[in-house]
């Protein structure tokens, strides 16, 4: 039972990480676009990246949190992002994922996987013997 409640925390952390990390990120572009003349698309690449590294902060957090098996609280933190973001289309837009954005969702897969085992590796008990 402990255990259920520590990968629970785990992704819950790891998913206010990644949504805090993008709500800045989104303050901070939408301010440079208000004050600067710098259009839109000039973003397109540093927004995906960010979101690459929001979403392996986010698995860090939940693996260090999780304290064992970080690449399965990395995917279900992952997998929890994806389908937060999916009811949010679906349900405000009427729209499904496009085979675009489904790839950009395995490629968060993977990285917030990576960010759980790497979570777990250095919050792991280091123990002298």
């Amino acid at each position: 039972m402990e255990e259920t409640k520590q990968v629970g925390k785990g992704i819950l952390y790891g998913l206010i990480a990644i949504f805090s990390a993008m709500l800045l990120t989104s303050l901070a572009v939408s301010l440079l676009l208000t004050a600067t003349s710098l259009e839109e698309s000039s973003f397109n690449w540093l927004i995906t990246a960010i979101s690459f590294l929001s979403l392996f902060i986010g698995g860090f957090i939940s693996g260090g949190k999780g304290k064992e098996r970080g690449w399965m609280i990395g995917a279900l933190t992952a997998l929890s992002f994806s389908l937060i973001i999916l009811l949010f289309q679906y349900l405000g837009f009427g729209k499904t994922f496009t085979a675009e954005q489904l790839l950009f969702h395995l490629g968060f897969l993977g990285v917030c996987m990576l960010g759980g085992i790497f979570g777990v590796n250095m919050r792991g008990n280091r123990s002298s013997t």
